[in-house]
């Protein structure tokens, strides 16, 4: 059966970069296998244009750029096209832009440096959670409460439909629009990551590992006692009023005084590092609880007069 994207049996995405080089380089990458269909702008001016000709399922724009950048873009899509998700594309060296973008309404954000490893699953997972079929998103609407808790072995492929199921019982919880709710998504998947790699899997903060490296020790390690034998313990409290979420490991306590400050990110190009820094511009409340094997996240609702307290949970 295929998907219907917008009427269309793939999904366009539209890629935004003053670098004809850089451009066709996304834009190839996103075509491989035929996953997408691609169209091309050279800034976000000439962005906005064709995304009032033809909306687009997601677009994907570098930061810097003339005439109006990256996060002028996200500012103008998110006011204007708030169904339309958008992936950013960060240079070194330029963290704490993106986590702003973040912060103003982008869903993602993918490192130059990563693009051959991440930008099409990043994409394709981005259109996938605004593209949720639309029957079950009007039943999740009508949630009123719902309380739920995860064992999670030591399988990393399980965060990912995790993620999902959390992301479908937020319908219920006004967030102003779905990109914020896709940011969510994006955040909590980045503290189970941490929380895993760096929790269970006791990968330090600083390893200072190329990707392939980091990857290598954390297949080898899912396998290799201690760390083959602990889970991760998930639970969620959703209401009309807000959702807390908290994610709890196993292993050594994560050292919460050595997270990166000022939005800066660790660790090089791992992407869900850069969750200590935007996981507070997501949500309300973040706490790093016994010792920091514990983070608690609050999320209220857009208008919420007497929101829960945390500390319940």
């Amino acid at each position: 059966m295929k998907c219907e994207w917008g009427g269309r049996n793939v999904p366009n995405i539209l890629v935004v970069d003053d670098s004809a080089t850089d451009r066709v380089l996304a834009g190839s990458l996103l075509k491989q296998d035929a996953d997408f269909a691609v169209s091309y702008a050279e800034n976000g001016r000439v962005a906005l244009d064709a995304v009032r000709a033809d909306l687009p399922d997601a677009i994907v724009s570098d930061l810097q750029m003339p005439e109006m950048n990256g996060l002028e873009l996200v500012e103008a899509v998110r006011r204007d096209f708030p169904s339309v998700p958008v992936v950013l594309m960060t240079a070194r060296g330029s963290e704490s832009i993106a986590a702003e973008a973040l912060r103003r309404g982008a869903a993602s954000y993918v490192p130059k440096a990563s693009l051959g490893e991440s930008l099409r699953d990043t994409v394709l997972r981005i259109i996938t959670a605004a593209s949720a079929d639309r029957l079950h998103s009007r039943l999740m609407h009508s949630l009123d409460e719902c309380e739920c808790r995860f064992a999670l072995r030591n399988d990393v492929e399980l965060i990912e439909p995790l993620v999902a199921h959390y992301q479908e019982m937020l319908r219920c919880l006004p967030l102003g629009d779905e990109a914020e709710r896709l940011r969510v998504g994006v955040a909590l998947k980045q503290a189970l990551w941490i929380a895993h790699h760096h929790g269970n899997l006791e990968i330090p903060l600083d390893a200072g590992m190329d990707d392939a490296s980091f990857r290598e020790l954390a297949a080898e390690r899912r396998f290799l006692l201690p760390y083959s034998a602990r889970s991760l313990s998930v639970s969620a409290h959703v209401t009309c009023e807000q959702a807390i979420f908290c994610v709890g490991h196993e292993g050594e306590c994560i050292d919460v005084g050595r997270l990166p400050a000022d939005n800066e990110s660790v660790g090089g190009d791992h992407l869900w590092l850069s969750g200590f820094a935007f996981m507070p511009s997501v949500f309300d409340d973040v706490r790093y609880e016994e010792g920091g094997t514990r983070i608690c996240l609050l999320k209220k609702a857009h208008v919420c007069e007497e929101p829960l307290d945390i500390d319940e949970e």
